[in-house]
């Protein structure tokens, strides 16, 4: 793959390589996609906590109903 990032973006790979955190383009390159996944999977992390959370207030507040493994099984005739 060739790419061209622009004056920039180069400059700011050099100055990664030169204070030593890469050996090269294609390792700064790696170690940014890499970063950028483990952000996507933290927000992503967040937003299922936060969801949960806010079904939980629900049925905390009475506002959604719970049923037990027992009342599913016997409404759908699972055995």
């Amino acid at each position: 793959m060739n790419i061209n990032l622009g004056t920039p973006y180069e400059v700011i790979i050099e100055k990664i390589i030169s204070r030593g955190y890469a050996g090269n383009q294609t390792e700064v390159i790696r170690q940014a996609l890499m970063q950028y996944q483990r952000q996507l999977d933290e927000e992503e992390a967040i937003a299922v906590h936060k969801a949960v959370e806010m079904e939980m207030q629900e049925i905390r507040s009475g506002k959604a109903k719970t049923y037990t493994l027992a009342e599913v099984k016997k409404k759908y005739d699972i055995r």
